[in-house]
């Protein structure tokens, strides 16, 4: 079986068991969505889902951002972690989106990885959840199960996504991404993936490799 047909059985299996796939956090506009998604760095969505309403009641506007100090910023998302730097890129990159983008959040990848704290994992899901461009984002879901599946190989993003660009259908990539986030919270976790329940076992290298192991999973 080819990459791309084992793709293609992934897309369709995830479709069928998450047929409602939607990014996890919460947002009303481009600019929340862009810094609830550099909040949630190494935290949780559940956890940046608590923090952002205040933070965005007191910061409703990109001039209110742009106008706030680092410090302050901070005080609201201390408990996603890493909050001196998160604070520090939310500030850096609202000021550069009044002046150089026009308050406007780009619809590219290239244009989003130019703003303060924003990597390809961040802009792919700008581009996707927004402006429904194709975007595949590989966050550590994406990577281990693509990889346990074999339609990927090793843990570098940017490699991975452009590993999974070649073999995906291109309309269909943000949605798969945000299939696999709930994939790999309920079935395919790190450390104990049930692999006996999963929809996609049948096709998947590493159930192949070991299916003595999983059949009680």
């Amino acid at each position: 079986m080819t990459k791309q047909a084992q793709a293609l059985l992934a897309v369709d299996a995830l479709k069928k068991e998450y047929p409602d796939a939607a990014c996890s956090l919460t947002y009303t506009d481009p600019l929340q969505l862009l810094i609830a998604t550099r909040l949630s760095a190494q935290c949780t969505d559940a956890r940046v889902n608590l923090v952002t309403p205040a933070l965005f009641a007191r910061f409703p506007t990109l001039e209110a951002f742009c106008q706030a100090t680092p410090e302050e910023v901070g005080t609201y998302i201390h408990s996603c972690g890493l909050y001196k730097t998160k604070a520090r890129d939310i500030c850096a990159m609202c000021r550069m989106l009044k002046e150089t983008f026009d308050g406007i959040v780009p619809d590219s990848i290239e244009e989003l990885t130019k703003l303060p704290g924003v990597g390809r994992k961040t802009a792919n899901l700008i581009v996707g959840d927004i402006y429904h461009k194709p975007a595949v984002v590989t966050d550590t879901h994406c990577i281990r199960i693509c990889g346990r599946l074999g339609l990927s190989e090793g843990k570098d993003p940017r490699k991975v996504e452009l590993q999974l660009r070649n073999i995906l259908p291109l309309e269909e990539g943000s949605a798969f991404c945000h299939r696999l986030v709930l994939h790999g919270r309920a079935v395919c976790t790190a450390r104990s993936p049930k692999c006996a329940q999963c929809c996609m076992h049948e096709f998947c290298n590493t159930y192949a490799a070991q299916p003595e192991e999983h059949t009680k999973s």
